[in-house]
């Protein structure tokens, strides 16, 4: 059996409208099985010389980690901010009848 890898690809949101946007093109366009969108994070940042603080909400998007370019792409295409958080994160271990659901989400 072909063992496949998979990923999380996380990136952050300024409302619950653009992550809904984001979230939801990524799975019906097979791009990703799951997305959680996560309730509102404070996030303190440097920006443009300035330290930062915002409200955000937290995208952790699962994937096989062939669909990155794919999967990032689509959220620079989607996403409001002017350098959008897209950052993928192996995933080393996990259930295996979870993985093998986010290798093929339409087998279920």
């Amino acid at each position: 059996m072909k063992r496949h890898s998979y990923q999380l690809v996380l990136t952050t949101c300024p409302d619950a409208a653009a992550a809904e946007r984001i979230a939801h093109a990524l799975v019906s366009e097979r791009l990703a099985a799951c997305v959680n969108i996560l309730p509102i994070t404070q996030s303190v940042y440097l920006w443009k010389g300035k330290v930062e603080s915002a409200a955000e909400l937290l995208l952790i998007i699962k994937s096989l980690t062939r669909a990155y370019r794919a999967i990032q792409k689509r959220i620079l295409e989607l996403h409001p901010y002017e350098l959008p958080e897209v950052i993928a994160v192996p995933v080393a271990n996990g259930f295996p009848d979870y993985l093998a659901w986010i290798h093929d989400p339409d087998k279920t």
